[in-house]
This record gives structure tokens, C-alpha cells and sequence, in this order.
């Protein structure tokens, strides 16, 4: 009895939706995959033997436990931005020698060009079509993202936009300032909503998250 070859991609497959769920058992990521368990086993093991994916055993009651698996440090990793480097050196120099309120004007200002070049892109059409449009941007930019109608919606018509990846994440962690401008950018490219961080992976999540939405109140 012949054994099929791995799917092409398939590695790459399973570190994207392990960055997008945060953890995922063996079971639900070969459904989503199209894949039996045991083949995705494998190439959850060969992950891990390259130390990509790590797995915590999860005790759903009497019988075989499950795991589920996470991608490592190293597997983030895989998602990379080749400008990061470059910006947290510069960064770096900037806090040496500005004072933190310059720094912090000089990444506003960058934010509010970012954020009006993003509206002149996406122009002002339903929120729902403006949403994909920057979600696609952002993609071009490397960030991972997704946007999905909010299912416990304060107000109709409210989307949450997630990025599992971001393309400063490692900026980020040395100056989490970045992330408060962040969602001033977000803010700015849609004025008419009101918009707010629900996830932060600062904090412990597995992705940066926004809710947004039209203001309370609005009808």
C-alpha cells in the first residue's frame, strides 16, 4: 500500500492557521486542512522537531489526552517583515537623542500620513467594502489579517478586525508606543466609527484585535 506524498505547502498551511487560531488541536486543524489526523500529526511532529510548534496536553476526560499545539517564538518568526530591523535600529537613535515627546510626535505624524493614505485608497463606500479594502492593504504591507462581522455587536454593522501578524510586532515590544498609535491610525482611517482595541498581544493574546463600528447612538 503506497503512501501519498505530503501536500505541497502543507507546513506553511499549519503555521497560518496556527497564527491565526493562537492554538489549535491536531483534530480541528486536519479539518481545516482537508487532511486525516494522522497525516497532520506528522507534519505537526516534523514542526516541532524544527521547533516551530510546540504542543500542552489538553484533558477532555476519560480516554487518549489531546494536545494543542502553538506555534514557538521561532515559528512567528516565520512571518517576517525585512524592514523591522532597520526600523527599531532607527528607533533606537531616535530615543537616544529626541526627547520622548518629539519621538512620540514624529510616530503620530507618521501615522496620521499612513492613515490618510489609507482613506484616499479606500475611498467612502459602505464600512463592510472599506474594511476589506484595507485588510487587503495591510496584507501587502505583511501584516496577517482578517476582519469578520462582531458576533455580540454593540450596535449593527460592527466588524472585528484581527492581525495575527504585524508587520512592527518586534518594534512593538521594545516600544509599545507603536501600539497606541496603532490605534490612532485605525481611528483615523475611519473617522465616522468608533473604533476599539479588544485584543492586544502585548498583553498576552494571539493578535491584535479592533472593534469597529458606527458611534452609539447613531442610527
Amino acid at each position: 500500500m503506497s503512501v501519498s506524498p505530503p501536500v505541497p505547502g502543507t507546513h506553511e498551511a499549519t503555521l497560518t492557521l496556527l497564527l491565526r487560531q493562537g492554538e489549535a488541536t491536531a483534530a480541528s486543524l486536519a479539518a481545516d486542512l482537508g487532511l486525516s489526523v494522522q497525516v497532520l500529526r506528522r507534519h505537526l511532529r516534523s514542526l516541532e522537531e524544527q521547533g516551530l510548534v510546540e504542543a500542552s496536553p489538553l484533558n477532555l476526560g476519560p480516554g487518549r489526552p489531546s494536545n494543542r499545539w502553538r506555534l514557538t517564538p521561532a515559528g512567528r518568526g516565520r512571518f517576517p517583515d525585512g524592514s523591522e530591523q532597520f526600523a527599531l535600529g532607527l528607533l533606537e537613535s531616535l530615543s537616544q537623542s529626541l526627547p520622548a515627546e518629539q519621538v512620540q510626535a514624529l510616530l503620530r505624524s507618521q501615522a496620521e500620513q499612513l492613515a490618510d493614505s489609507y482613506r484616499a485608497q479606500i475611498g467612502d463606500g459602505p464600512l463592510a467594502e472599506r474594511i476589506r479594502q484595507l485588510v487587503e492593504l495591510r496584507r501587502r504591507e505583511g501584516y496577517v489579517a482578517d476582519a469578520l462581522p462582531d458576533p455580540e455587536p454593540p450596535a449593527p454593522g460592527t466588524w472585528l478586525l484581527h492581525e495575527y501578524h504585524c508587520s512592527v510586532s518586534r518594534v512593538a515590544e521594545s516600544f509599545p508606543l507603536i501600539c497606541d498609535q496603532e490605534l490612532q491610525l485605525i481611528r483615523r482611517t475611519f473617522p465616522d466609527c468608533s473604533v476599539e482595541r479588544v485584543h492586544w498581544r502585548l498583553d498576552g493574546d494571539h493578535a491584535c484585535g479592533f472593534r469597529i463600528g458606527p458611534h452609539p447612538g447613531d442610527g
